[in-house]
């Protein structure tokens, strides 16, 4: 029997990569210098706490920066954050963001969005006959197969 290495998200997840077609770019403001590096990266998971990023460019390595971003959902937003850890495989990097400071109403929109999304997960579990409700404010990341488009137009 193998050990799994120990889960220390504090917040669950949002899985998004799916419904982001475009790119998001990533502005790090290094504090000290205040120099800018752009990143074009693609969003793998959410949560309150942090991020997963997935890129073909090395993310910057970094205590304090600020990330500029917009989100479905979310809106455009800026959050203070550090790069907790940076794994390449080949050509493609995924890079772990945690985040440092963050508006109160953009961590109550994230926070909804991923309750929603286990709420789902919750209710196909279950079996139940409608698993996806009008309410869900993460259905614009949502790529479930269960997924009801007709309740968001």
């Amino acid at each position: 029997m193998t050990n799994k290495p120990e889960d220390r998200r504090r917040h669950p997840r949002v899985p998004v990569i799916s419904n982001i077609v475009e790119p998001i770019d990533l502005i790090y403001t290094d504090e000290e210098t205040g120099s800018q590096t752009q990143v074009a990266a693609v969003l793998a998971d959410l949560s309150v706490s942090g991020m997963r990023l997935v890129s073909f460019l090395k993310a910057p390595v970094a205590g304090h920066m600020q990330i500029r971003m917009e989100l479905p959902g979310a809106g455009a937003f800026s959050v203070g954050a550090k790069t907790s850890w940076v794994r390449q495989k080949g050509p493609v990097y995924t890079i772990g963001i945690e985040f440092t400071e963050m508006n109160a109403s953009i961590i109550s929109k994230i926070q909804i969005m991923a309750d929603d999304y286990a709420d789902c997960d919750t209710r196909i579990l279950l079996k139940l006959p409608e698993v996806c409700v009008a309410t869900c404010k993460a259905q614009a990341l949502c790529n479930k197969l269960q997924k009801d488009a007709t309740l968001f137009k």
